[in-house]
């Protein structure tokens, strides 16, 4: 039987110990979207399945280099620290999420979140969609991604400086079949690994640059969608170095190519499964309508979760194959988002604001969240926008911050952002952003352009993001 038939705590204990299965792994995703975790002894797996866990919540006190958030002078306190002793915090295994690990046999993994999920990003994703739930709505959500493999390890890297690497396949083979073809041991493994691991692949395909490979996860409900967002990610970055190749997710990691997008799918259902974005004429509903003015509206004050880093903002910009509006066209990949009309069950919008370093559960919660306001508020969006978005005239309200600190602040400041993700999580979160910005001018003082890709960058996002 597999794994994940098994929705009940019964269902899963007799499944382990029918295998005689001894060790399990478990997983929480941080902040920043790395999924942390431990080996567990099936015994105490099982008794963590019914009872929850403690595990250290210095995961929501550190930034991706595991360097501990740090404010001295500061009246503010981020969730956890020195102040508070980095306590255990009670964590539930999410039944549900069993997967059979694709590269350890018989040893499972399932993801854990904290059971007070204030500031853990799938308790974030899941007061969203409560809230959208409030009004008898559901959402469905697809991930896609870019990213690049290089012929390098986590050695070469550091050895190299990250300069002068070798791109697994040269050239700008966009949608190549050339290329999927003379290296489809490494594409059937891909989509073999996502298959078993319950992240089937809608598509998979070669994007233009050296080595570029796009990724789009097929649909599903938006908590299970976010899921398996993370562990794509994850488990992508561990197939290529076990092949000793390196999987990159950063928004913009060269200055001589595009930057890397993790763009967002999402539509509305009734409970019934019924399409709330697809009228009974053909047309856009009431609800599709104001779900794309809130996008409009709000996106701004939330992109922060969708460009989470000093990086991501190097793709937020003219020539980089990336939105700096928040404009809507239909079928316009200039936009910052992008109409699709079709059946039912396709009718959807794309937010194409996001990056392949944004964690998938807030960049989901920022994107239903911004949506669900609209509704709330029946907010019109703006005209259409027609041809390249890139010279439009728009008003400051309706640009890309320019920066991290903007964008920090703009979330801070940001009362919807409050009433949708709670006071303790966007106080901790704006804090981690603060911390990540005030890092990056640290080390690097003397960064004369600040759209050039700086070797701090690279140093702390190139592997772990």
């Amino acid at each position: 039987m597999d794994i994940r038939k098994n929705t009940t705590v019964k269902e899963i204990v007799n499944y382990l110990r029918e295998r005689n299965i001894t060790y399990v792994k478990v997983g929480i995703t941080d902040i920043d979207g790395i999924i942390r975790g431990k080996y567990m002894h099936v015994d105490k797996f099982i008794k963590s399945v019914k009872e929850g866990f403690g595990f250290c919540d210095v995961i929501f006190g550190w930034d991706s280099s595991d360097e501990l958030y740090s404010f001295p002078n500061n009246k503010e306190k981020p969730f956890t620290g020195w102040h508070t002793g980095y306590p255990d915090q009670l964590a539930n295994v999410v039944i549900g999420t069993g997967r059979n690990n694709y590269f350890e046999g018989n040893t499972p993994l399932f993801l854990a979140e904290l059971k007070d999920g204030q500031v853990c990003p799938r308790g974030v994703l899941k007061r969203v969609l409560q809230r959208l739930e409030s009004i008898n709505l559901l959402a469905r959500a697809s991930l896609e991604y870019e990213f690049f493999l290089f012929k390098e390890t986590s050695e070469t890297i550091r050895k190299k400086k990250y300069k002068n690497l070798n791109n697994f396949t040269p050239g700008m083979f966009g949608y190549s079949i050339l290329r999927s073809s003379v290296h489809a041991e490494l594409y059937q493994e891909i989509l073999s690994m996502c298959s078993s691991m319950d992240m089937d692949l809608e598509g998979l395909h070669t994007e233009t640059g050296p080595g570029v490979i796009e990724a789009a996860i097929s649909v599903d409900e938006a908590l299970k969608a976010a899921d398996k967002a993370s562990l794509f990610k994850t488990f992508m970055k561990i197939l290529a170095q076990r092949r000793n190749l390196l999987a990159n997710f950063m928004a913009k990691w060269s200055d001589d190519y595009p930057g890397q997008s993790g763009h967002i799918h999402c539509s509305l259902v009734h409970p019934d499964g019924t399409s709330a974005f697809k009228g009974t004429d053909n047309k856009k509903t009431e609800k599709m309508i104001f779900f794309l003015g809130g996008l409009q509206k709000y996106m701004r004050e939330f992109i922060v979760l969708l460009a989470p880093t000093i990086n991501s903002y190097k793709r937020l910009c003219p020539g980089a194959w990336a939105p700096i509006n928040m404009t809507w066209g239909l079928e316009n990949r200039t936009t910052g988002f992008r109409v699709i009309e079709g059946t039912p069950n396709s009718q959807r919008i794309e937010n194409r604001l996001g990056g392949a370093d944004a964690n998938p559960y807030l960049a989901l919660a920022a994107t239903i969240g911004a949506g669900l306001l609209g509704i709330e508020n029946r907010i019109n969006p703006t005209q259409e926008t027609k041809g390249e978005a890139y010279s439009q005239k728009v008003s400051k309200s309706m640009k890309v911050p320019s920066s991290l600190k903007e964008a920090v602040k703009l979330f801070r400041d940001s009362n919807s952002a409050r009433s949708l993700f709670g006071d303790e999580f966007v106080d901790h979160f704006s804090l981690s952003r603060e911390w990540e910005s005030t890092q990056y001018f640290n080390n690097s003082p003397f960064i004369k352009n600040p759209r050039k890709v700086s070797n701090w960058e690279l140093e702390r996002y190139f592997e772990i993001i």
